[in-house]
């Protein structure tokens, strides 16, 4: 595995960014992967997460990998994808099984037949992408993380299975393939980005991560190290920009200069005196409008969104109950003032994601919370692959390494099928 590059792609609505790591050396001769490239592209044929134009996102594909490999100075050949967008639902599952062995002795076999149990009503027209057991019951024994190797009769198992609409994974998969990259594995944005914004401690104790992409916005529920709740909901960023536009009778690209330099989600910290014409950010005509109003028109759009949050931690029974509070990532989090709106609304500690925890010389990159994902489905397909596993269905295979290889070969082979 050393000096194996390994690449996460995330395909948004507004951008493309891809983030390119290399396996090298580490401590106590354990392998270390060190982000050595990012690039990001402006996003084309792509909205809400999801392929409008096959053409048109090959070649944002292709420009960004272009601009990554004239970085790193060799070629990208394969690559890890994230998946979000409306067409991902998530569901919990539950399963049930009779222990198999006559001694009552739980084995591998029974813990992968109670997954299989949890996760077998699929929806048609779904292709399931992740499968992760939150806990598991033997007989009357609740809340058990591993079972295997207990004894009992009746195993239960309550299993998170998040699956994509099938022509958006394969549209997904195509787009990428058609760019002469191999597709590794597809990975739920949200679960990756948590690699590089997410700290063990903070998903141990409770935390919501909240993905602000340009169309869409995400959101994930981590307690006791394990993801409890996950949703995709239809608003972000770019509602803000469109509703200044409407506002101010303006042009999108005015808005969003607007946005960038004057607006905050928190309207109370901008100025109402120290008028701003709207000419000298290219609009066609002059128009002085204050910091304040922009900021009001954007702070009440701010606030549906985080009502919609609120709404998926309510479904969660987390409302208001997160010890590490929520940690905002994507190209939404850099609009000013969003952490004081996010604790406002959402009555709990709120920060952006600090600095990804992946050795790098790009220290302005793991800053950036707009590559948190891209950086984290880099870091996810790196955890399944020394975990013995290519990234195929998510945790339920890591540690049982024997059943993930056979698995990420078959899930390979899916991929393949998609690329014509």
């Amino acid at each position: 595995m050393r000096d194996r590059i390994l690449a996460g792609i995330d395909l948004g609505s507004h951008a493309i960014r891809l983030a390119v790591g290399q396996v090298t050396p580490g401590a106590e001769r354990r392998d270390v992967l060190q982000l050595i490239g990012a690039h990001e592209v402006p996003s084309q044929g792509i909205t809400r997460g999801s392929i409008r134009s096959i053409d048109d996102a090959v070649a944002a594909i292709s420009a960004c990998l272009d601009g990554a490999e004239r970085q790193i100075g060799v070629p990208v050949s394969e690559a890890y994808v994230g998946i979000g967008g409306t067409q991902v639902e998530v569901v919990t599952t539950k399963g049930v099984v009779g222990v198999s062995r006559p001694d009552n002795e739980i084995q591998e076999e029974d813990y992968f037949r109670v997954i299989d149990a949890a996760s077998g009503g699929q929806m048609a027209n779904f292709d399931v992408l992740h499968r992760l057991p939150q806990r598991f019951t033997v007989d009357s024994q609740t809340s058990i993380k591993d079972p295997v190797g207990m004894e009992g009769k009746r195993l239960e198992a309550d299993v998170c299975v998040i699956q994509g609409l099938s022509g958006h994974v394969r549209s997904l998969t195509k787009a990428v393939g058609s760019a002469n990259v191999d597709v590794s594995g597809i990975v739920f944005s949200p679960l990756a980005a948590a690699e590089a914004a997410l700290s063990g401690r903070q998903r141990d104790l409770g935390v919501a991560l909240v993905n602000i992409g340009a169309t869409t916005t995400s959101v994930a529920v981590f307690e006791e190290g394990d993801l409890l709740h996950a949703a995709v909901i239809p608003m972000g960023a770019d509602h803000v920009t469109r509703d200044l536009a409407v506002v101010l009778r303006t042009d999108i690209d005015v808005a969003d200069k607007c946005k960038q330099t004057f607006v905050t989600a928190a309207p109370e910290q901008a100025s109402d005196t120290d008028l701003v014409d709207l000419h000298d950010l290219g609009a066609p005509e002059h128009e002085l409008v204050s910091p304040r109003f922009m900021s009001d028109i954007a702070a009440a759009r701010i606030e549906d969104l985080f009502a919609a949050v609120e709404k998926e931690l309510r479904k969660a029974d987390r409302s208001g109950n997160l010890p590490a509070g929520v940690v905002l990532v994507g190209g939404g989090a850099k609009l000013r003032g969003i952490v004081e709106a996010a604790k406002k609304h959402l009555r709990l500690p709120a920060s952006v994601a600090g600095q990804a925890s992946v050795p790098t010389p790009l220290t302005e990159i793991v800053r950036d919370p707009a590559f948190s994902p891209a950086i984290g489905i880099m870091l996810w397909g790196f955890s399944q692959e020394r975990a013995g596993g290519s990234g195929g269905l998510g945790s339920v295979w890591a540690g049982k390494t024997k059943a993930a290889g056979k698995v990420g070969q078959s899930v390979k082979k899916i991929f393949k099928s998609f690329i014509p």
